[in-house]
């Protein structure tokens, strides 16, 4: 089956460190769903944009590589059928049912390399 990248797009405010408990339970609950699913191989959350460094080929900055209202709260990865039924999954996401954000999919273009530490 294909995998799908997840990028959850969302309000720097709603994923600060310090984000309500009540905001961080639904996204927990959302991945615990996925996994118990099967459809879920990876997830993770991302610290927010202030911690960003990029680096493009002479230059390194701190800050994000791309300055927007909404940033890259975190990612996942599912496993469908196709595009379809990742869609129908993505529409599931916090994000998108409270109308706080968004999530982009794309295909994954080749397989990956997971290393666990020992």
């Amino acid at each position: 089956m294909p995998d799908f990248a997840i990028l959850i797009y969302s309000d720097e405010s709603l994923h600060a460190l310090e984000a309500a408990e009540a905001d961080l339970e639904e996204n927990d609950q959302h991945a615990r769903d996925l996994q118990a699913s099967g459809s879920m191989s990876l997830a993770y959350a991302l610290t927010p944009r202030a911690n960003a460094v990029s680096i493009r080929h002479d230059d390194t900055t701190a800050g994000p590589f791309v300055e927007a209202d909404q940033f890259v709260a975190g990612f996942y990865v599912i496993e469908a059928p196709d595009l379809g039924a990742a869609i129908a999954i993505a529409r599931l996401n916090p994000a998108v049912r409270t109308n706080t954000g968004g999530v982009e999919i794309r295909p994954v273009h080749s397989g990956g390399i997971i290393t666990t530490s020992p």
